[in-house]
């Protein structure tokens, strides 16, 4: 049985934090460097390959004293048929064993002697196949796993990042409530279900995805995690699976049998072949920053003390908040972090990866991540995380920060600029932001529109996050106001806008995503706030049960002025590529803003997209926020506007009406969008 990993929540309350910590000023704890020297191997036959000529393995753990295969008939239980003794290669640090057969259908550990004794069996670092709760690694003809047609299978073609719309879900909130109409609740199938429907007919699963508009689902860590019990699944145990235990196989739960390896691969497959098939990308969330157990995990079983930062008195660094980090700074580790992520890329054609806790990464490491999966896939979208959990021994100007998005290629960042100046501070339920009528946070919201680019017209002095351009191009920026972390849009409105009628945060929250996809950069949303779905107030529900986490569909029904108005954002900015500028030059040359003085005037904040900015059919585009509880009135210079948005209306097709300019009111808590 897995077991739970119970620190787990100290990361999944504050990753999403952007908190600076006092550095440590050196790359290398002095017990770190002891590794610099190991011998390292790249090779793309760790730990097991099959062959014409039988099967092969192959183990890195270069101080092992000895080390051994042991060979198993099933996943889980009873003792070893054989065990493989293996040579070591002193020149890179790696043991192997070959025997005649294909042992296809069987199972397989390592062990390694260490300090005169056996440690603990391990399926390996590199498992791509494993038997129930993962202890094991299983053998099987991986290409048996392809659904039909896999081999013409791609994702969408991206061209730009800013072209990305990114629609974070977890795999059993999007089904398993029964207004969803899915029969395969909780499990990757789901989303291959087609012709799905709540009890009031609206469309659910994969035909809302595409109703809506998205064009990627980020969907949370579908690698083998640590937490949920596979051989007791009508417990219907939850959890988000930021406790990776086996990098590089699909987790048994989201698969209708765990005890059979190949399931689990091939229905994940078809997950995202339906998804693609739908025209719609698929993002992994990965985590390679920590493990879900220190000592006892398949890093430390595997090469004891290398995998892991430590302090120089020996002990776990812990920029996770999870009770360990991993060391990407060393070349092993390195080179598993980027093998395994092109792996996803080719065996799972994954369309994306959005690292967790990213900073806990070097920026060397992520450059190389993106280089790779660039040369297997153009349009392979890599954003993350730009900041820790807490003090790290890597320095400061090596972590791949929001800071330091700069010194990385392709590699975007989130903007918690954006996420806390529009509904408030995540760590105050109560605190407003922009678009819940508090003031002083228009310089910040404007650093969000800009995608964190140079402007000649934002003051990052009067940043609440961040106080200088980090962003060379808006394609490094994902803009978003909720996510899995902290309290959902849905219920951050509920908590800090207690005492007013839900027509205010229904209007409110249409604001604030209004801010995320008209600004530059890329617009990303957490699943179900289209139907204005909440968690009951739980702003760290990832082990909650599914009573908290599901999305209830008949939200649809009764939200569907807000889904139609998300679906028309959302074409809005397919249609209009002045949302989408790909350079600073070019946001700086046409987005202007209008000079409103906050203090006299707050929560208004009013810009143009000028010049057909992008190459835009519309000369120009007008968009304005008023985050303030009253109608405030705006100056729009004469001219023949057509309405995009108004009142808490949207059309893409600018069919709302004409207005001649002059003063205009915009109602409270609203957008105001005009073109011609």
């Amino acid at each position: 049985m897995k077991t739970s990993f119970i620190t787990t929540f100290m990361t999944l309350t504050v990753m999403a934090s952007g908190v600076s910590f006092a550095p440590v000023a050196f790359s290398q704890s002095k017990f770190d460097s002891q590794f610099v020297g190991y011998p390292t191997y790249s090779g793309d036959d760790l730990e097991l390959t099959v062959d014409n000529s039988g099967s092969h393995f192959r183990l890195w753990s270069p101080k092992a004293q000895d080390a051994r295969v042991n060979i198993y008939d099933n996943g889980h239980t009873g003792s070893p048929t054989k065990t493989l003794p293996m040579i070591f290669n002193k020149d890179n640090g790696t043991w192997t064993v070959s025997v005649p057969e294909k042992l296809y259908g069987k199972f397989y550990t390592f062990q390694i002697k260490w300090n005169g004794e056996w440690k603990d069996e391990t399926p390996g670092v590199w498992a791509k196949a494993v038997g129930v709760n993962g202890l094991r690694a299983a053998i099987i003809d991986l290409d048996k796993t392809d659904p039909e047609g896999w081999d013409k299978d791609h994702g969408p073609e991206v061209k730009n990042f800013s072209d990305v719309i990114v629609y974070e879900m977890h795999h059993r909130d999007m089904s398993m409530h029964p207004s969803s109409g899915i029969a395969n609740k909780g499990k990757f199938l789901a989303m291959t279900e087609k012709g799905t429907h709540s009890p009031s007919g609206q469309k659910t699963g994969i035909d809302h995805l595409k109703e809506l508009g998205v064009t990627h689902v980020h969907i949370l860590p579908s690698y083998d995690y640590n937490s949920v019990d596979e051989m007791n699944l009508q417990e219907n145990t939850y959890n988000w699976g930021y406790d990776p235990l086996n990098y590089n196989s699909p987790e048994g739960s989201y698969s209708t049998n765990p005890s059979d390896p190949a399931t689990r691969i091939r229905e994940m497959k078809e997950m995202v072949k339906a998804l693609h098939d739908a025209g719609i990308g698929v993002i992994m969330d990965v985590v390679y920053n920590h493990t879900a157990d220190n000592d006892n995990s398949n890093f430390e079983l595997t090469a004891p003390g290398y995998y892991h930062r430590h302090w120089d008195d020996g002990r776990y660094s812990d920029a996770s908040g999870c009770g360990n980090e991993t060391a990407s700074d060393l070349r092993q580790m390195q080179d598993f972090i980027i093998n395994s992520t092109k792996y996803w890329a080719d065996e799972y054609h994954i369309d994306g990866f959005r690292f967790d806790l990213m900073a806990i990464h070097d920026t060397e490491t992520m450059d190389k991540v993106a280089r790779e999966l660039k040369k297997i896939n153009p349009s392979i979208f890599v954003y993350g995380e730009g900041w820790t959990s807490g003090d790290s021994p890597l320095a400061p100007e090596r972590r791949a920060l929001k800071e330091n998005v700069g010194k990385m290629t392709d590699i975007a960042v989130f903007s918690d600029d954006i996420r806390d100046a529009v509904k408030g501070h995540y760590t105050d339920a109560a605190d407003r932001g922009f678009a819940t009528g508090k003031p002083g946070n228009e310089e910040t919201v404007k650093i969000g529109i800009v995608a964190a680019t140079p402007h000649p017209q934002v003051d990052y002095s009067k940043g609440n996050n961040s106080k200088f351009a980090y962003a060379s191009s808006p394609e490094m920026i994902v803009n978003y106001v909720s996510c899995h972390d902290d309290l959902c849009l849905t219920d951050k409105l509920h908590k800090s806008m207690e005492g007013e009628p839900e027509k205010n945060m229904l209007e409110a929250a249409k604001l604030a995503q209004t801010i995320v996809f008209t600004s530059q950069g890329t617009p990303f949303m957490f699943a179900g706030e289209e139907v204005f779905r909440d968690k009951k107030g739980i702003h760290n529900s990832y082990n909650k049960p599914d009573s908290i986490n599901a999305i209830d569909w008949e939200n649809k029904s009764k939200y569907r002025d807000q889904f139609d108005y998300y679906k028309g954002l959302i074409a809005l900015r397919k249609a209009h590529p002045a949302f989408r500028m790909t350079s600073a030059d070019d946001i700086a040359n046409h987005l202007v803003f209008d000079k409103i003085d906050s203090s006299k005037t707050p929560n208004l904040i009013s810009y143009s997209l000028k010049d057909h900015a992008n190459g835009d059919d519309w000369q120009e585009i007008k968009v304005v926020f008023n985050g303030a509880s009253k109608p405030q009135t705006v100056n729009i210079k004469k001219g023949n506007w057509m309405i995009v948005a108004k009142d808490g209306k949207i059309s893409p097709d600018a069919s709302l009406g004409s207005s001649k300019g002059g003063k205009i009111t915009v109602a409270p808590y609203s957008a105001l969008i005009l073109a011609k």
